[in-house]
């Protein structure tokens, strides 16, 4: 008989050893595959091309293969596969079925790892990504030693998941697919709901739904923590028959913020619990939408009894994530910025953050559209949210797994922001050849140049930056 004391716990996923991965260079999958990793787990996986990601998992000890093939599943004792994956026609995914080896999509995994520990999901349209990084900082100061699965590489931990030891996973809660249904979170945060992914939601409602399911989703003892800044996710609060919380800059808000101040690339702002202060944050990101995902990290915190001075120290260790207002660097007085803007909504709240954190410089927005679908959806918000920039720069649109949609490209998105009233814009169908375009066409001395686009357009930003390098004298450009 066990004597009191002695007890153990079972192997984490039974007796699986081996974890196959399909897709593993995704950034979804490469933090699941980092965490199982570091947990003990033999990983292999597979994916189109090497990267920088799958060069970070096979330093961690993961195997790693260029291409698919039925050889690469081994002796794996489960197989997961990305949402980029087809199952019924991937080479690795039909050997898992031939063999009878469990085959389960990444938001299956993602679900397993959260029900073995306090789990806390962060949602939302918009946002996501940085909050959920907050929180996994604010969570980690406060002694927790959290498991963290993120959407991004985050500067702090310079990666993009950390496997604690502690009890709580943070796991950024993606409504692409209908993932974050497959999550049991004790704590639920969402951000924001706006309509998004319409090729997999029939329509707004559809979304809305989703997301009340997923606040729905928390146990008898565990809390919603909803934006009521958000009227979609404002009109959650009356839906859901669980415990909630708010946060916002609304007078009625529970956890609000007061007197927000900007300085450069930082700000700082007094929290307010139910109208009683509880001291001053400071951030090292700009932009009022970055205040709002602090105060979803406090609310998190303070659910959490974490001291108010640990969540002090969690935020200020927050320095961005990467592609989210990432500043590359500095040549010729020229600033060069990458962002993953890719929704009207995100595009409007970077350039406004642009232009208090640098009100002394214009602002050359060079935007790639991502998808035909979104692109369709939106093209007339996407033609009126560049009102910020001083210089437009439209390139093609970046169609990732969709075909192209007849009338829909770059070239109109340029023409609409036009139409709408933009004074400066310029349309650069081949991204190749836009730092090129760039230098001889449009930049001066003192620019800043912000990158948006969930595709690809991050290469011409570090192009741009290796081109003013070489440039020893910077075209005066006319326009």
């Amino acid at each position: 008989m066990v004597s009191r004391g002695s007890w153990r716990r079972p192997p984490l996923f039974g007796r699986v050893r081996h974890v196959h991965m399909v897709g593993i260079g995704g950034i979804g999958m490469s933090s699941i595959a980092e965490v199982l990793l570091l947990r003990g787990f033999r990983v292999t996986g597979s994916d189109l091309k090497r990267s920088e990601i799958t060069e970070r998992l096979e330093r961690l000890g993961a195997v790693v293969y260029e291409g698919h093939c039925p050889e690469h599943v081994g002796t794996a004792d489960v197989v997961v596969y990305s949402s980029a994956v087809r199952p019924q026609e991937n080479p690795e995914t039909l050997e898992a079925l031939r063999r009878r080896i469990p085959l389960i999509p990444r938001a299956e995994m993602l679900g397993e790892l959260m029900r073995m520990k306090f789990g806390i999901g962060v949602a939302g349209t918009h946002g996501k990504t940085t909050t959920t990084s907050m929180v996994g900082l604010v969570v980690s100061e406060g002694g927790f030693d959290p498991t963290i699965i993120v959407g991004g590489k985050v500067a702090a931990f310079e990666s993009n998941a950390v496997a604690g030891e502690g009890d709580i996973i943070v796991i950024e809660a993606d409504e692409y697919d209908r993932t974050f249904l497959r999550l049991t979170p004790t704590l639920a945060v969402v951000t924001s709901i706006e309509p998004e992914h319409l090729d997999i939601y029939q329509d707004l409602d559809d979304l809305k739904a989703a997301f009340r399911q997923f606040a729905s989703s928390i146990p008898f003892f565990g809390a919603a923590i909803l934006c009521l800044d958000d009227p979609n996710v404002q009109a959650l609060v009356g839906e859901l028959d669980r415990r909630v919380r708010t946060y916002g800059l609304a007078r009625q808000a529970e956890i609000r913020a007061e007197n927000v101040q900007f300085e450069g690339f930082g700000a700082q702002f007094e929290v307010l619990l139910q109208g009683k202060p509880l001291g001053v944050v400071q951030l090292q990101v700009p932009g009022m939408h970055n205040v709002r995902n602090a105060l979803a990290a406090v609310a998190v915190g303070l659910e959490l009894e974490i001291p108010f001075e640990s969540i002090q120290r969690g935020l200020a260790r927050f320095t961005g994530v990467r592609r989210r207002f990432e500043r590359l660097g500095e040549v010729h007085g020229i600033l060069v910025i990458d962002d993953y803007a890719h929704h009207p909504t995100e595009i409007r709240v970077t350039l406004e953050a642009a232009t208090i954190a640098m009100p002394e410089r214009r602002l050359v927005a060079v935007f790639q559209p991502h998808l035909y679908s979104r692109t369709r959806d939106f093209q007339e918000d996407f033609a009126r949210s560049f009102v910020d920039a001083d210089v437009l720069v439209v390139t093609e649109v970046y169609g990732a797994r969709e075909e192209p949609i007849p009338g829909i490209t770059g070239e109109h998105i340029a023409r609409l922001a036009q139409r709408f009233g933009h004074r400066n814009v310029h349309y650069v169908p081949d991204r190749r050849k836009i730092p090129g375009y760039l230098l001889e066409h449009v930049l001066q001395p003192g620019d800043a140049v912000l990158f948006m686009g969930a595709g690809d357009i991050w290469r011409a930003a570090r192009e741009l930056l290796d081109y003013l390098q070489l440039t020893e004298v910077l075209p005066h450009a006319s326009s």
